[in-house]
C-alpha cells in the first residue's frame, strides 16, 4: 500500500442550531460526493467497509447526526424533518454540489425529506427503506427486526451493541416514535432524483413488495435485492452495494418496479482476516482511540483511529 493510496479521514463538526453533527470525510479527486446517513442509534462505522468503495466521483463524507455514534443530543426528540435540516446544514456548510445522498433504515427518511426539498438533487440511494406500513406497530416491526438480525455477520451485531450503547436507550426510545410514524410513502411522488432502492434478501423488516412499492411511487426508480443479505446489506455485502451505487451515479437505469436480483456471490465482502497477532491489536488498538475520541469529543483522536482502522482494513483486503 503506498502512501498516496493509503485512507485518510478527516473529522469535523457542523452545526444545526444548538445541535451539531459529526462527519467524517475519506479525501478524493472530483468534486461529486456521497453523503452516507445512517440509521436509528447506529453510527458512521456502520459504513466502514462501503464508504472506502464509493471514492469514484470525489469525497465520501459518513455522519453521525445529533444524538448517535457519541454525538451529544439536544433536550427534546429530533424529529425527521430536524435530522433533515442537519443533513442540509453539512452540504451547505462543505457546499456540496449535486451529491449523491445515501441512506440506510431511518437514514433513508432523512435523505428523501432532503430530496423532496432539494429537487436539484440528481441522485438518491435508499437501503433498506423503512417504515413499511404495513409494520407501523412496534411489536410487529421488532418482530421482522429480529428476524433480520438472525441473518446479520457477527461484526455487524458489535458493532450496533457498540452503537446502542453510546446512543443510550433514553435518546433511542424519543427518537423510535419519530421514525415509526413518519410517512415516507408520502414523499415519494415528489421525489424527482433518481433512486436506487437496496434490500438484502433475509431483510424482513423492508420485505420486497415494499420496495417493490418504492420504486413503483418514486418516479424515477431502480431497485435491487441481494442475495444472502440482511437489513445491513452495506456491510456484509459492500462490494455490491458500492458496484451498484457508483454506476447508477454514472448512469441511472429506471425500471418501474421491476427487482432486479444479484446472487450472493457477487456481492458478498469476505471479513479480513488479520494477517498476524499484530495486525489484530493495531485494529483493536485503533477502536480503542477513536472510542477514547467519541467519549472525550476530541476529533482529532477520533480522525486519528478512524484513519488507522481503514489502513489496517486497507493492509487486509491487499
Amino acid at each position: 500500500m503506498t502512501a498516496a493510496s493509503a485512507p485518510v479521514v478527516d473529522v469535523r463538526r457542523v452545526a444545526c442550531g444548538t445541535a451539531y453533527t459529526r462527519v467524517s470525510s475519506i479525501r478524493a479527486e472530483g468534486e461529486r460526493s456521497f453523503v452516507l446517513v445512517a440509521g436509528i442509534g447506529v453510527a458512521a462505522t456502520y459504513f466502514e467497509r462501503l464508504a472506502p468503495q464509493l471514492n469514484e466521483f470525489g469525497a465520501v463524507h459518513a455522519l453521525d447526526l445529533p444524538g448517535f455514534g457519541g454525538v451529544p443530543h439536544p433536550e427534546s426528540a429530533m424529529s425527521i424533518a430536524q435530522y433533515a435540516d442537519a443533513v442540509e446544514a453539512v452540504l451547505d456548510e462543505l457546499a456540496l454540489v449535486d451529491p449523491v445522498l445515501v441512506g440506510h433504515s431511518m437514514g433513508t427518511q432523512i435523505v428523501s425529506e432532503v430530496a423532496r426539498r432539494r429537487p436539484e438533487i440528481s441522485t438518491l440511494v435508499l437501503i433498506g427503506p423503512v417504515v413499511d406500513p404495513e409494520a407501523r406497530r412496534l411489536p410487529r416491526l421488532a418482530l421482522r427486526f429480529l428476524r433480520s438480525t438472525w441473518h446479520e455477520p457477527l461484526k455487524i451485531k458489535v458493532l450496533a451493541v457498540g452503537a446502542y450503547l453510546l446512543c443510550g436507550p433514553r435518546w433511542f426510545l424519543r427518537v423510535l416514535p419519530e421514525m415509526m410514524r413518519f410517512p415516507i410513502e408520502e414523499l415519494f411522488a415528489d421525489i424527482r432524483a433518481h433512486t436506487l432502492v437496496i434490500r438484502g434478501e433475509h431483510d424482513d423488516v423492508v420485505p420486497r413488495a415494499w420496495v417493490e412499492r418504492v420504486a413503483r411511487e418514486i418516479p424515477f426508480a431502480s431497485t435491487w435485492e441481494i442475495g444472502g443479505a440482511a437489513h445491513s446489506v452495506m456491510h456484509g455485502h459492500a462490494e455490491g452495494v458500492a458496484r451498484l451505487c457508483v454506476a447508477f451515479a454514472r448512469t441511472p437505469r429506471d425500471t418501474d418496479g421491476e427487482l432486479n436480483l444479484m446472487p450472493d456471490e457477487e456481492a458478498e465482502t469476505p471479513e479480513p482476516r488479520a494477517a498476524s497477532v499484530s495486525a489484530a491489536f493495531r485494529a483493536f488498538a485503533a477502536r480503542f482511540v477513536e472510542f477514547v475520541g467519541v467519549v472525550r469529543r476530541d476529533d482529532r483522536e477520533v480522525a486519528r483511529g478512524k484513519t488507522s482502522h481503514a489502513r489496517i482494513m486497507k493492509e487486509q483486503q491487499d
